[in-house]
């Protein structure tokens, strides 16, 4: 059962969007992607819980989560067969851990946790909050996004990830991570 929480084995480099919501991931996601010629593997939360809130005008449940990480785990082995050197990830499961311990006080599944931290990432950008708030039926922490950012960053911190903060307008946090990207994958050439 616990396999669908597991990283199929790969040998591309793989870049993570990690930060609170509302501070442009899937639009630096989808900017990357084209910028590489690669895939990039949207959010599978944001698709679950807005059909759950379409369907039942109900918000995400403790049950909710090992759903929506198996579905983000199925699409991103599943895209990583069709990436090519670089796989752009819009979240993972240590994102979907923080989101747990945020509004469950703490709590996180076992299963959800195991995972979150043995699956592997060559680099997470964590997205700052100096982008304007937008809303929408999901996002619902305009006047958090201070304290969900510090969480954010010492979740990265705690458990020792590979990470970069991004600040700034769209072009500016595409030439970093750009830069950022590049430096890897010619590290990755050389020693590869």
């Amino acid at each position: 059962m616990e396999e669908k929480f597991k990283q199929q084995p790969s040998d591309i480099v793989k870049i993570v969007l990690f930060g609170p919501e509302s501070t442009g991931k899937t639009t630096l996601s989808e900017q990357l992607a084209r910028y590489y010629n690669t895939v990039w593997v949207p959010e599978y939360a944001r698709e679950y819980l807005q059909r759950k809130w379409n369907n039942e005008r109900k918000t995400c449940e403790p049950k909710d989560l090992l759903p929506i990480a198996e579905g983000q785990m199925r699409m991103e082995n599943s895209l990583s067969q069709k990436a090519t050197e670089l796989l752009i990830c819009d979240t993972d499961l240590l994102e979907t851990k923080v989101y747990s311990e945020a509004y469950y006080v703490g709590h996180c599944d076992p299963i959800l946790e195991k995972y979150a931290l043995l699956n592997s990432y060559d680099l997470y950008f964590l997205t700052f909050i100096d982008v304007p708030w937008v809303g929408d039926d999901l996002r619902d922490k305009p006047n958090e996004r201070e304290k969900m950012f510090n969480y954010f960053r010492g979740t990265l911190e705690k458990y020792h990830r590979n990470f970069v903060i991004l600040k700034g307008d769209k072009k500016e946090r595409l030439q970093a991570a750009v830069a950022h990207i590049d430096t890897l994958l010619k590290k990755r050439n050389i020693t590869g």
